[in-house]
């Protein structure tokens, strides 16, 4: 039985833990999050930055999907090089830069936020430490509220920068469009799903044993998707490469096509993130071009997915596609800490890799 299982306690402890992050996020952190979704309406932004290293930068993605989508605004994820060791001082009137980070200890990330605010720009820093260095050089917070994070391998710190980013963008979006106060409850709502679906993945920890022995041989595999759910294809290889030491490659199910599918084959195995919507009818064609090279297919996905490649793993339903990133990639995290448990290594201390890292 998995609760027998050595190696991981940390981390698994820690993937637990989402389902209580979540609904502490809806139940102390809405009010925050629209107060603070007020105040960049107000400002009226007309493009949007966001900076974050690892873990946090593919929580900055979707944040970036978001925007895109849901606001209708320009919106790239910045270089923190360009500003901090390049020197470079762009106009950045009328912008807003965000910088996500679990531990807000970052220095390249609080230098981008100086220097941003410094050249025009309104300022949030989205952490989980909101008496950190990051946070002090903001214009604007927001907490996280994932509490203490222990394991190296960040899990719930980046399922609550999710959702509190979600959050955030719905807010604004309504204050935005003066909708405010009339569909005040809407995102609570949903958001209090999320915890429930988070829950039922926690609790399918076996099921996902049996899918990690089969990779546990793997030196290597390509995680995809598209759309929302390519951020959780860059995270779960990052979880595989930082946990197990498997060669993960994080590929857009349209760059896949783009070259790197020449590498595919049956000795290299392919995760592909598919919830329901459009980006599961975008990746149809790409999963049909994996079958053909003959991979070993893994589908996470709709009630469809045991059918559509080697292996099925079926997502909780009636989340939308904008939501389910929050809690998709709580599966692969049992499955990176498996992985890496099966090999006989202890993800809780992952070689060369600590807490904090810093760079510049």
């Amino acid at each position: 039985m998995t609760d027998q299982r050595q190696g991981g306690l940390l981390m698994a402890a820690e993937i637990a833990e989402q389902p209580e992050v979540l609904r502490r996020i809806v139940d102390n952190g809405w009010g925050p999050i629209r107060e603070v979704a007020a105040k960049i309406a107000e400002r009226q932004p007309r493009f949007v930055l966001l900076a974050g290293r690892g873990t946090s930068d593919h929580a900055a993605l979707y944040a970036k999907y978001l925007i895109e989508v849901r606001l209708n605004l320009p919106c790239g994820l910045v270089s923190p090089s360009t500003l901090t060791a390049y020197g470079a001082r762009p106009d950045l009137r009328e912008t807003l830069v965000i910088a996500v980070s679990q531990s807000g200890g970052s220095p390249d990330l609080t230098e981008t936020l100086t220097v941003a605010r410094e050249c025009g720009a309104t300022t949030l820093a989205v952490t989980n430490a909101p008496g950190s260095a990051l946070a002090a050089a903001a214009e604007l917070t927001v907490d996280v509220l994932a509490g203490p994070e222990r394991a190296v391998a960040a899990t719930k710190s980046y399922t609550a920068e999710l959702l509190a980013l979600q959050l955030l963008v719905a807010a604004w979006t309504r204050a935005a469009d003066g909708t405010a106060d009339g569909a005040v409850d809407a995102e609570p709502a949903a958001a209090r799903r999320l915890a429930e679906a988070a829950a039922e993945l926690v609790g399918r920890r076996d099921e996902v044993v049996e899918l990690a022995q089969r990779y546990r041989f793997a030196s290597r595999l390509v995680v995809t998707g598209r759309g929302f759910a390519y951020p959780t294809a860059l995270e779960a290889a990052l979880k595989l490469m930082e946990t197990s030491y498997v060669a993960a490659h994080a590929f857009s199910g349209a760059d896949l096509l783009h070259g790197p599918l020449a590498m595919v084959d049956p000795e290299y195995p392919v995760v592909a993130v598919v919830p329901d919507g459009v980006g599961a009818t975008a990746m149809a064609p790409v999963l049909q071009r994996v079958r053909e090279r003959g991979a070993d297919l893994l589908v996470l996905g709709g009630a469809a997915a045991e059918a559509a490649g080697s292996h099925g793993f079926v997502l909780p339903g009636g989340i939308s596609e904008e939501l389910h990133p929050v809690v998709d990639i709580i599966a692969l995290q049992w499955l990176a800490l498996e992985i890496a448990v099966a090999r006989g290594l202890d993800p809780d201390r992952p070689r060369g890799l600590s807490k904090v890292t810093e760079t510049w």
